[in-house]
């Protein structure tokens, strides 16, 4: 059976792509790279019948150099391997990445990578809390808020405030495939380690519900206090952003 990986358009690929998503059914980190034009892509091919796509993209925006997207459907699953082999042949990449709740290509980046390493934790939600601080009004932010000098995420659109004075922010992103939302927060410095971030949280959580989302994060694996503050906000490790470079002696 002749296998080819082929350049093809984004719109070539969109009722697989809609196939993978519904299987994937997480959040997808990378979504949105395809919509800003960041990626190039190729139909997956046996005796010239589409049976998947893969995906391309750069660790810089210019380039493309890794593969981070790979999709087959159900009935050609045994031909996987060798199709996805074909793509690695056909775009040259140097790296290949993927959530490692990806469990096909995660198959893959064991099987043709090296120098495995994961950067990375993936959240989704898990359970509902109810912390409580009196004193501390949690709200959307308003025309006029003064903000803090945020140091690490942009300003939220909704707000903490402890006296008056806005002592948090955060929001949740929607670039990311339906349904889901990415969230994000931060504390003014001097008001950390007192349960404030997991409060701003579990409410920015709520109001993504309201919103007609599912919450979900991410953070980095080094960043301890990030993790500990999502944890205790009632979300749970969903997977990790594994990264890995081609060995070029299994192609």
């Amino acid at each position: 059976m002749e296998l080819k990986a082929v350049r093809a358009g984004l719109k070539d690929i969109q009722v697989f792509r809609g196939l993978f998503l519904q299987e994937a059914n997480t959040q997808i980190r990378y979504n949105a790279c395809h919509e800003r034009g960041w990626t190039d892509t190729y139909l997956l091919t046996a005796d010239d019948v589409t049976v998947g796509y893969g995906s391309v993209m750069g660790q810089q925006i210019k380039g493309r150099d890794t593969v981070f997207e790979f999709y087959v459907i159900p009935p050609f699953r045994p031909l996987a391997n060798g199709l996805f082999r074909e793509l690695l042949l056909v775009s040259k990449v140097s790296f290949i990445e993927c959530q490692s709740n990806d469990p096909i290509l995660t198959g893959f980046l064991y099987g043709f990578a090296q120098n495995i390493r994961s950067p990375v934790i993936l959240f989704r939600d898990n359970v509902r809390t109810n912390y409580l601080l009196p004193g501390v009004v949690f709200r959307a932010k308003e025309e006029g808020d003064r903000m803090f000098d945020h140091k690490q995420e942009p300003e939220g659109d909704f707000v903490l405030l402890w006296e008056g004075e806005i002592i948090g922010s955060g929001g949740f992103l929607l670039h990311y495939n339906m349904p889901f939302a990415d969230l994000y927060m931060e504390v003014r410095e001097e008001y950390r380690r007192k349960g404030l971030g997991s409060f701003l949280i579990q409410e920015i959580k709520t109001a993504c519900y309201l919103a007609g989302r599912v919450p979900a994060a991410r953070c980095n694996i080094e960043n301890i206090a990030s993790k500990a503050t999502l944890l205790k906000a009632g979300l749970a490790i969903a997977g990790y952003m594994l990264m890995g470079d081609v060995n070029t002696d299994r192609l």
